[in-house]
């Protein structure tokens, strides 16, 4: 592989790397440089796995349509210092639900220990290493994978199986090719160190419909979003740098750009539910668009002590609103935004069906608006004592509660329930209710603060039936591309 470097300036990373390209289309990189190291959020340096850095002993290869190089099922098998090489295609479901084509594949239980292992797939859903099913385990550590076909993530989790990743280097260039992916049926994934980037339209860094964690990693979509959460799944980055430059779409459904996307896209792929995206130190730099997307589901966003740039001056802060997935009139985004120490910058729009609940904690700033352009979505602002709120625009919410001295109007104003508000003026209001509507009976309420900036844990996934004929949703990610 060529040999990358990531250095910090300021407190984000620009990334080297040699140009790729999928079937599809190239994408575009700059000149290869001549170290592998990244410098992560927490300022750690942390060299990156390289070919070099591999003694292959052995190698494993498969080009047949739907094979797998690797494949274990219902036992324990340990694979070390091997190269893994699989071409050959697959389309649709059994490849992106239950493991069909991916190089190394491990289901019914079994548990797969991968050491200093280089996978490089080329093929269409042709996924690097895959656990399906609950009580599969897959721990891989110090290890390379590249996929450069459509439809191939990096790591690929479902039906309720678990993944285990520390110190990798991923890379995809294909579409819809998350290099952290997991699809229906969830599961559990862990991931700690390394570096994840992808190239491709409508793969970014993670896609989750699972629960995700990870740990002092370096995330780049170069794009599309960084991170996407469907449905009643989450995701959890610790010290993690997180890099989106969403350029291109994948479907037609949402009108803007986004680092960050958390919907409900109603294909049948993730539970209807409360969606988490939690982050923990590190930062966010949001090249192209809005910082946070909800639409069509009920979110709840914790941020604690992140360092968050945006480069889109016109990119607001936090969009919650209907867009082209679910029953028109009832797919707003319901979102609850817990700030710690958090420093907030730009504007934050809720449409007439979206609400939001917004905490500042900790010594939180705001410094932008709500709402601008005058009175839609149903939004409470609360802010403890310490932290502040401080206007660039005139803004509108429905309910206040804060100290006398939490506010700044900075020249503008702010309308509660239609009332013009008085600075230095104490405030006591009502959160909302954040409510689910939707076809079915799933609801979710407004979740509990997390006592540790985290997320509670999801419901586990079955491995799910097969599919009888479902079409793709037009979803980033999607199985199509």
């Amino acid at each position: 592989m060529n040999k990358k470097k990531l250095a910090a300036i300021s407190t984000v990373l620009c990334l080297m790397i040699s140009g790729c390209s999928s079937k599809e289309e190239t994408a575009e990189a700059s000149d290869t440089a001549d170290t592998n190291s990244i410098e992560t959020a927490d300022t750690k340096e942390t060299t990156l796995i390289s070919k070099d850095d591999i003694a292959i002993d052995e190698t494993y290869e498969n080009d047949e349509d739907g094979g797998h190089a690797i494949e274990v099922s219902g036992t324990e098998a340990s694979y070390a210092n091997i190269a893994v090489k699989k071409t050959g295609d697959s389309s649709g479901d059994e490849a992106d639900f239950y493991g069909e084509n991916a190089a190394v594949y491990a289901y019914d239980g079994a548990t797969l220990n991968l050491s200093k292992i280089v996978v490089e797939t080329d093929g269409t859903h042709a996924n690097g290493v895959f656990s399906y099913g609950e009580g599969t385990t897959v721990n891989i550590s110090d290890s390379l994978i590249e996929t450069s076909g459509n439809c191939s993530g990096g790591l690929m989790t479902t039906g309720g199986g678990t993944m285990n990743a520390e110190n990798l280097n991923v890379h995809t260039t294909g579409n819809s090719s998350a290099a952290i992916r997991s699809d229906r049926g969830g599961g559990n994934v862990n991931v700690t160190g390394g570096s994840y980037i992808t190239d491709g339209k409508g793969s970014p860094a993670i896609y989750s419909t699972a629960d995700i964690t990870v740990s002092d990693a370096y995330l780049e979509s170069t794009s599309s979003q960084g991170v996407v959460v469907e449905g009643q799944n989450s995701v959890t980055l610790n010290d993690v740098t997180l890099v989106a430059d969403n350029v291109s779409k994948n479907s037609d459904k949402s009108d803007t750009y986004q680092a960050v996307m958390i919907y409900q896209s109603m294909s049948g792929d993730a539970d209807e539910g409360l969606a988490s995206f939690t982050m923990n130190g590190g930062s966010l730099t949001n090249k192209n668009g809005d910082i946070f997307f909800v639409n069509n589901t009920v979110a709840a966003i914790s941020l604690s002590d992140v360092t968050i740039v945006n480069e889109d001056a016109e990119g607001v802060f936090l969009r919650a609103e209907a867009a082209g997935w679910g029953s028109e009139g009832s797919n707003g985004g319901h979102v609850t935004l817990y700030a710690s120490r958090q420093n907030i910058d730009g504007a934050i729009l809720v449409d007439d069906v979206s609400d939001l609940n917004l905490y500042l904690k900790d010594s939180s700033v705001f410094t932008g608006s709500i709402n601008p352009a005058g009175e839609e979505g149903e939004v409470y602002v609360e802010i403890e004592k310490g932290s502040q709120w401080t206007l660039t625009e005139d803004s509108y919410i429905t309910s206040l509660t804060c100290d006398a001295d939490a506010i700044d109007l900075n020249g503008h104003k702010l309308y509660v329930d239609g009332a013009e508000y008085e600075e230095s003026q104490a405030s006591e209001g009502e959160a909302i209710e954040a409510v689910l509507s939707s076809s079915s009976d799933h609801g979710g309420s407004m979740p509990e603060m997390p006592a540790d900036g985290g997320h509670g844990p999801g419901e586990g996934g079955t491995p799910p039936e097969k599919p009888d004929g479902e079409k793709p949703s037009g979803k980033p990610g999607d199985h199509n591309g």
